[in-house]
């Protein structure tokens, strides 16, 4: 198989805690420890608490911490951090025979090793049908998001960027500003003072604006393991990556884009009324689970009303636990059970099967699509034809149509023995003295993509400062045959450039100019300059694919990942302005990102539409809503399709695109729901195979009183079933949301080999009243082995229409 290798930020993995953590093995490293009782914001189920007492409250949980490591270890050890807003237990860094004692000591529910973190980011509103839909009903895009917080747990915020800038009389005339007194009150926040806005280096007192609400940073697990710097602690965005994210989700409205110079349309995002609560938990250097979960908790006990994550673990948790139930999963479900909405990337490991990292079915796992709109460079030979590849450059001299002399960077390399220079070490194009001034000036160069980037030693920025320091009119990032195709990114190139990423295209390059002799040259276009692909959406070939798994074994589970579709290729957001991690878009306000980090703010921002129109409904409601409404065609009304290896195309899935690609408009009026409470989520987990109920208890703290028949039968707007040895009923249970009653009439596509019928076929469901339904499935003399999909539609008499894939895989009785 082909290595797909990256060479762009949101690709990179944060390999620092990685290499740390691995070589403190069989030495000290950070553990997660969950104990016995319920956290601050879960006390008002025992009696109501004033703010005052529920602090006091907490306080003693950390005393309560404190006394158990210190009765409880006998050797060293640092406790981290304490989490007592929606979980209940502490982080410490000690060695595993520590960790070991912790395990057996009374009150301790889990012990977890920390794993490190990972990275999962204009023209979408208008692809989403913002401007005429949904931010139509919310008063025009000056209200959209009003009234909601949007908590981005990344790395960090730029204060200063335009996209978060707040001037309220820049927002409304005189009829706005009207409907603006009715709905100015944050709901749920709690966070908005002086003590959740921290102060530090680029984040002077005043940084939390209106727009920004709240900045914290969490530094405690990342501090013990990393080489932070001072100017670290803050909530100040270092890294680019939490402002791309934030501008996403809720960047204010028109914000001009301009790169270089150039002048690229206007960001605005999905929610340009929202509020943003910023909680850093990623660093230059890497990050740690410690410092997210902490992130987690503390934006629960705020009280966000939607929580978006585009970094965290990259695998399930190993050692043979249920992915569903290592720590950071069980964050996740009490962010839930505090009602907060949350999102996640589904991970960049696509088109490889099973390889989403979103497992969990109360947060919304998110897959990237195209958009339509593609930065393309085009190479064009002397002999007139034409190479497209990835670039965001001038072009070479004459706008791109003077043709210049083409050569090879290994023909070009200085040939001196024992003094370290070498053709191969010449050829990535790295260092100025190992080519020949004279060879190269004025030409367009050709460097090889190969073992230097394949193993971090090598960039595109060295590529760029050798380019300028010798010259060259442009240069030719070419794939090495030997590496296979790359992936890559349209980077600002401050000299013309254009990376060939595919070896077939190379080695169109390399025949032309070997068969040239010295006669070889090229032109290197315009790279900034959109065209549009009418065949957007389509499945981003790096977006991460289902099943979902249960363990990290990779054993297919009744949950479908991912939920949903959504823009994540080349989408235009904010940078920060002392982004430290990629030099080549430092001191750039804006960049072109791709990933499905990118992806999740886009689902955060119109989950907040969804809550602003509906503030009482559940997480679990607008998940559904968001589900249920989404479109499986693209803008051309073809099915949408999923890009695979080597340029491959094929129908996207359920575990391609989810449910589709997100509707924002429809969202806001599904007709029906399938809800969901935290009382169901432990119910499905006292449901898993191989589960006990006090491997349930020691996650959650919850008894298993009733456990469904099935995983299968939790209430999601999909049906999953990873093995259908011959028949089975599941159960769905559905809510009207409309106004009025309304009749549905059930049809099914069943998946192949599958026989499929739905109970009843056809109802009357009265507002806010729910309908079950029972679905049968039954093998049919299907091949067995292999997932088949099929899709249930409910059709409502008031043109409500509400769609659920089915997923199945059949296996021997």
């Amino acid at each position: 198989m082909k290595n797909h290798l990256v060479c762009s930020l949101i690709w990179l993995l944060s390999l620092l805690p990685f290499l740390i953590l691995e070589a403190t093995k069989e030495g000290n490293a950070i553990y997660l420890v969950l104990v016995e009782g319920k956290p601050t914001a879960f006390q008002h189920q025992l009696n109501t608490r004033s703010k005052l007492k529920s602090e006091a409250h907490g306080k003693r949980m950390i005393e309560l911490h404190d006394e158990l490591l210190k009765n409880s270890l006998d050797g060293e050890y640092t406790k981290l951090c304490s989490f007592h807003h929606i979980i209940n237990g502490f982080a410490v860094h000690t060695s595993p025979s520590q960790a070991k004692l912790l395990e057996s000591a009374s009150g301790v529910l889990r012990v977890e090793r920390d794993p490190g973190l990972k990275k999962m980011t204009t023209y979408t509103p208008d692809l989403l049908g913002l401007p005429a839909g949904a931010w139509e009903e919310e008063g025009g895009a000056e209200m959209a998001g009003e009234g909601i917080v949007i908590g981005v747990v990344d790395s960090g915020i730029d204060p200063s960027h335009a996209s978060f800038s707040y001037d309220p009389s820049s927002y409304f005339n005189e009829s706005t500003k009207r409907k603006r007194k009715k709905k100015l009150q944050l709901r749920r926040f709690d966070g908005g003072d002086d003590r959740r806005c921290e102060e530090g280096p680029m984040f002077p007192r005043g940084s939390c604006n209106g727009k920004i609400i709240s900045a914290q940073y969490f530094a405690a697990g990342a501090a013990a393991l990393l080489p932070l710097n001072a100017s670290d602690l803050s909530p100040f965005d270092q890294n680019g990556h939490g402002s791309h994210v934030a501008s996403i989700a809720a960047g204010n409205w028109g914000v001009p884009v301009v790169v270089n110079g150039c002048k690229f349309g206007f960001s605005t995002g999905m929610a340009p009324r929202a509020r943003l609560a910023i909680y850093k938990a990623l660093y230059p250097q890497g990050g740690t689970l410690t410092d997210l979960i902490s992130a987690i908790d503390r934006a629960g006990g705020d009280g966000v009303d939607v929580m978006v994550l585009s970094i965290g673990p990259s695998e399930p948790t190993g050692d043979g636990v249920i992915s569903f139930m290592g720590v950071f999963e069980i964050s996740l479900l009490f962010a839930r059970r505090a009602g907060i909405f949350v999102v996640q990337a589904g991970g960049n490991e696509g088109p490889q099967e099973a390889s989403v990292v979103s497992f969990s079915p109360w947060a919304m796992g998110v897959a990237a699509s195209t958009t339509g709109r593609v930065y393309q460079t085009h190479l064009v030979f002397g002999n007139s034809h034409t190479l497209h590849g990835v670039g965001f450059s001038a072009p070479t001299a004459g706008d791109g149509a003077k043709q210049l002399r083409l050569i090879s960077a290994g023909d070009a390399a200085m040939q001196k023995a024992g003094d370290g220079f070498s053709v191969a070490r010449a050829e990535e194009c790295q260092f100025p003295e190992a080519l020949k001034p004279a060879g190269v000036r004025g030409s367009i160069v050709i460097c090889s993509f190969s073992g230097g980037f394949f193993n971090g030693s090598s960039s595109v920025t060295s590529v760029l400062a050798t380019a300028e320091r010798l010259g060259f009119a442009g240069f030719i990032l070419a794939a090495d045959q030997r590496y296979g195709d790359f992936t890559a990114q349209p980077l600002p190139l401050t000299v013309p450039g254009v990376m060939i990423t595919r070896t077939a295209d190379a080695q169109i390059l390399w025949n032309y100019y070997q068969n040239s002799a010295s006669a070889a040259t090229a032109a290197i276009q315009d790279g900034r300059i959109a065209a549009i692909d009418e065949q957007a959406p389509q499945v981003a070939r790096f977006s991460s694919r289902g099943p979902d798994v249960s363990d990290d074994r990779r054993t297919p589970a009744d949950v479908l990942k991912p939920d949903v579709l959504a823009p994540g290729h080349q989408i235009w957001a904010a940078w920060s302005s002392a982004g430290e991690v990629e030099p080549i878009l430092a001191g750039d306000s804006f960049a072109l990102l791709s990933g499905t980090s990118m992806a999740a703010p886009h689902v955060a921002g119109v989950a907040a539409l969804v809550k602003q129109k509906h503030p009482s409904w559940s997480p679990a409601m607008i998940a559904s809503a968001i589900s249920t409404t989404a479109v499986n065609s693209d803008q051309r009304g073809r099915p949408i399709m999923a890009q695979g290896f080597a340029d491959g195309l094929k129908p996207a899935g359920p575990f391609d695109r989810g449910t589709g690609f997100v509707n924002p408009t429809g969202a806001l009026d599904p007709g029906l729901v399938f809800p969901a409470e935290f009382e169901d989520y432990v119910s499905f987990l006292c449901s898993l195979p191989g589960v006990t109920p006090p491997a349930v208890r020691a996650a959650t703290g919850e008894a298993c009183n009733r456990p469904l028949s099935s995983p299968a039968d939790l209430n999601l707007p999909s049906i999953t079933i990873s093995s259908l040895p011959g028949a089975r009923a599941v159960r769905r249970v559905v809510l009207n949301v409309a106004g009025e009653p309304e009749t549905y009439t059930c049809s099914a596509e069943p998946p192949a080999g599958v026989e499929l019928a739905v109970f009843p076929p056809s109802f009357t469901v009265l507002p806010g009243r729910k309908q079950e339904l029972e679905i049968e499935l039954k093998q049919a003399g299907c091949s067995l082995g292999s997932f088949v999909f099929g899709e249930i539609v409910l059709m409502g008499s008031f043109n409500h229409v509400v769609r659920m894939p089915v997923s199945v895989l059949p296996v021997a009785a």
